[in-house]
């Protein structure tokens, strides 16, 4: 895989932050109840899974929202794949990877995985889980893509720093790619967000945060 790969520097010792973006890749406080907070219970989850579920999400990342939902898929009993599709332009290297993920409990199962992935084709098989990264912009991968999702995780960098992944055409794009009656969270609370999402089709709705992040978005496809 030649995609070009993300430059980090590091916070608190195992924090990554984006040399490119100048972002952290997850919250200084707790990355994993951050995502726990915003995704899954932005998505309602895991109280919508069902059988071929299906998350899909823009900016993986150090891959921290796809382990916090494979483990609530498999702490939820369900049968059969959860399946997981994610858009990354900026792919970290397998090192870099180690590190930010060594912190977590319950990540260790997925590093080798993720890491493999991320070297190579971008799919990650088990017998709970079925995922996808796509490598390249998201704005012209993502129109290619034949797939729907039931939820969506929006997770680029802060829309000031990374306005590429929060463009309303890719926004509008998200939600065609929306099964009906499909839902979006995500971190940013900025009004230009919501209304495209609005915009997009979706009802929005502006909730609390997690940590010192006041307000986070949630939307369901109308």
């Amino acid at each position: 895989m030649d995609q070009p790969r993300h430059q980090i520097d590091w916070r608190n010792g195992n924090v990554p932050v984006s040399r490119q973006f100048d972002d952290p890749f997850f919250s200084l406080e707790n990355g994993l109840e951050e995502t726990r907070h915003v995704f899954l219970t932005g998505n309602a989850l895991p109280a919508r899974f069902k059988p071929d579920f299906h998350i899909a999400e823009l900016g993986f990342g150090t891959g921290l929202n796809l382990i916090a939902a494979a483990l609530a898929w498999e702490e939820s009993g369900q049968q059969g794949r959860l399946h997981f599709t994610s858009f990354e332009a900026f792919p970290l290297a397998a090192d870099d990877l180690r590190m930010a993920l060594a912190g977590f409990a319950g990540a260790a199962p997925y590093v080798d995985l993720i890491a493999t992935a991320l070297a190579g084709d971008g799919k990650i098989t088990t017998a709970q889980l079925s995922a996808q990264i796509i490598f390249g912009d998201a704005r012209v991968t993502l129109p290619a893509w034949d797939g729907r999702a039931d939820a969506w995780f929006l997770d680029g960098f802060a829309p000031a720093r990374n306005p590429e992944l929060w463009e309303p055409a890719l926004l509008a794009q998200v939600a065609r790619h929306t099964a009906p009656g499909g839902t979006c969270a995500t971190y940013s609370a900025a009004g230009a967000v919501r209304a495209a999402l609005a915009d997009a089709g979706f009802t929005v709705t502006r909730i609390p945060g997690y940590g010192r992040k006041r307000h986070m978005t949630q939307g369901v496809l109308s």
